[in-house]
């Protein structure tokens, strides 16, 4: 997720607090740019499904909401260095490891966001879950595998991207590719 590495320091040197502040809001914001696109294609996709069936509702405020908190949610996970310690061996076995501890990550903190929203609207915790039980099992089940979709491209770049090093990745996609060698 992030591989910035300020261009005008020597290398080895730590980055300061401004620098690792700028790499840190520019992984951010496209950490949840990706999100967002991701969950507005959700958001449209259901739009015209219950279009179809006469429901006329425009919920994309909740696909900018989930990215930003999500967004946020990975960057903590990312620095509290979760999954790290179920490193395997090769990188097609790691991605899946941390996609899925990744995953119950962002199922846990999404759960304490959800209680927290009901608490400060004046529901108790067990109002809450009861509401987060009368959901339909179905689109629960469609949230999560749509959710692991999103995080497999997302932890395959940050692995790439740590396998590679600092910058190289954000290089070879900036930059123009070397002609073919035939």
């Amino acid at each position: 997720m992030s591989e910035t590495a300020p261009r005008d320091e020597a290398p080895g040197a730590k980055p300061g607090r401004k620098e690792r502040l700028r790499a840190e809001l520019r992984t951010y914001a496209l950490v949840a740019s990706y999100l967002w696109v991701c969950f507005s294609a959700v958001v449209f996709y259901k739009v015209a499904v219950l279009r179809g069936e006469g429901v006329h509702i425009l919920p994309f405020g909740f696909a900018v909401g989930k990215a930003l908190i999500l967004g946020k949610f990975l960057l903590i996970g990312e620095a509290i260095a979760i999954g790290e310690r179920y490193r395997a061996r090769t990188v097609m076995r790691d991605i899946p490891i941390k996609v899925a501890v990744l995953f119950l990550f962002l199922v846990a903190l999404t759960l304490v966001e959800e209680l927290l929203v009901g608490y400060f609207k004046g529901h108790g915790f067990g109002e809450t879950l009861a509401e987060l039980r009368r959901r339909e099992p179905l689109e629960l089940l469609a949230e999560c595998l749509l959710l692991i979709l999103i995080l497999v491209p997302l932890v395959t770049v940050k692995e790439l991207s740590r396998i590679l090093g600092p910058g190289v990745l954000g290089r070879m996609l900036r930059d123009p590719s070397p002609p073919r060698r035939e």
